[in-house]
């Protein structure tokens, strides 16, 4: 602000100097154009013979000279002699001139004079007027005190009102920042203080209000998620304890010995599988959920998943089937997706029913890959929360799964691109894994 106002003072000061000068100069002009008329005039023999505006005496004065130099009139009080030095006149015969010099009638004042040739009388002649620069100088100092006082008063009250908005704009800042000081993990559902002002400051804050709620919903998930894994992680672990403990009783037969162990390992199996569902859903929360993208043939995969599961559908009385396209061909992470679409018929053996159908075909530029079941379907409350960590039509904390079963199978298909869903269809519980087709063969 000071420089501001010190460039904007020397402009001002410039510019009123220059316009000054300029108004002396057009007044200087007109006062020779007015002496050279008054000598041109027929039967005047004198330049000063009356009294008028060109003979006011102190602050303006006017010469006439001659050819050869000599002084033809003068006004009263000038000396006999020419105002303007030899090279000077010699340049006023050829056209105007103009300098700032001393005052003739006053040592003391500075004067400005002008002097352009013109003719009257049958002879060349030379007019000189002057005038004295003493009002500009008072003008121009009175300027300068006038800016060298106010420009100081105009900086501090400048500084004022600037340090006072800045103070005011601020103050929403300062008062989020305090609240914000005050949020700890434990109360993230505080908020900071949004201004009324639709302004940067007001879009800021709510920006970070926003990002709070992130942040809450987060640690509200991680917090059911640590539950949740608890919970399930404290079922098996707790009967195999009791297993182990009816294994370590005395008197135990060899055959009630094997059925202990049978279970204890039925049991350490399931942890073993929890843990690595568990890992899997981390992984997918960081957003690397690694996958390997190959070449498969879908009648190969879902091939494999059938064979995988083919002795436990024949153990209980059912049956899978496979329907691919002939030639069709995906780009993906086969074990990855063999891992989803184990967990959906997995689930499907649990839950459902009758024959289990594994397709694959292609709807809307996209490759589906689904898996379909003749059981009673998922209750309708169920469809809206099917993928979600822990959930289960069977609210029962039984040993019937942890619920990461189709979870699982989303973060499986969201690592590939891809999106997945959960329907009834007209003879049971339908779930598919829909894929890109721009990324397939």
């Amino acid at each position: 602000m000071a420089l501001v106002l010190t460039a904007f003072g020397a402009f001002v000061y410039v510019r009123f100097e220059d316009d000054l000068d300029a108004a002396l100069d057009r007044g200087l002009r007109s006062r020779a154009g007015d002496v050279a008329a008054l000598v041109r005039r027929p039967g005047e023999r004198s330049v000063t013979g009356r009294r008028g505006p060109l003979t006011e005496e102190g602050e303006s004065f006017a010469q006439v000279i001659d050819s050869t130099g000599g002084v033809i009139d003068s006004t009263p009080r000038l000396p006999n002699r020419p105002l303007l030095k030899a090279d000077d006149l010699d340049r006023a015969r050829r056209g105007s001139v103009v300098r700032d010099g001393g005052n003739p009638l006053d040592p003391d004042e500075r004067t400005r004079i002008l002097a352009r040739p013109f003719s009257a009388q049958e002879r060349r002649l030379v007019v000189v007027v002057g005038a004295s620069l003493e009002d500009n100088d008072e003008a121009l100092r009175s300027l300068l005190v006038l800016l060298l006082v106010g420009g100081p008063v105009a900086l501090l009250l400048a500084s004022l009102a600037g340090y006072g908005v800045a103070l005011a704009a601020l103050r929403p800042v300062e008062a989020m920042r305090r609240r914000a000081a005050e949020i700890g993990d434990a109360d993230l559902g505080q908020r900071l203080p949004v201004g009324e002002a639709q302004d940067e400051i007001a879009r800021l804050g709510s920006t970070l209000n926003a990002m709070l709620g992130r942040l809450e919903g987060a640690l509200e998930r991680e917090r059911t998620f640590v539950s949740d894994a608890s919970h399930e992680l404290r079922t098996p672990l707790a009967i195999l304890k009791a297993e182990l403990e009816l294994a370590l009783r005395a008197g135990r037969s060899r055959g009630e010995l094997l059925a202990a162990l049978s279970s204890a390992a039925e049991e350490t199996d399931r942890v073993a599988q929890l843990a690595e569902d568990l890992l899997v859903i981390a992984r997918s929360d960081r957003g690397r959920l690694p996958v390997r993208l190959t070449p498969v043939g879908a009648t190969e995969l879902l091939e494999r998943v059938r064979t995988r599961f083919g002795q436990r559908a024949l153990e209980q009385g059912r049956r899978l089937t496979v329907t691919v396209p002939p030639g069709m061909q995906l780009t993906a992470d086969p074990l990855r997706l063999e891992q989803a679409l184990g967990n959906i018929v997995d689930n499907a053996l649990r839950h459902g029913s009758g024959t289990i159908r594994l397709s694959a075909a292609e709807r809307d530029g996209a490759l589906e890959l689904r898996v379909a079941d003749e059981g009673t379907g998922f209750p309708g409350s169920f469809l809206d929360h099917a993928f979600e960590r822990f959930t289960r039509a069977d609210t029962a904390r039984g040993r019937g799964g942890a619920g990461l079963g189709l979870a699982i199978v989303q973060a499986i298909a969201r690592a590939h691109g891809g999106r997945c869903g959960a329907e009834n269809g007209d003879a049971g519980a339908e779930v598919w894994i829909e894929l890109d087709r721009g990324s397939q063969y």
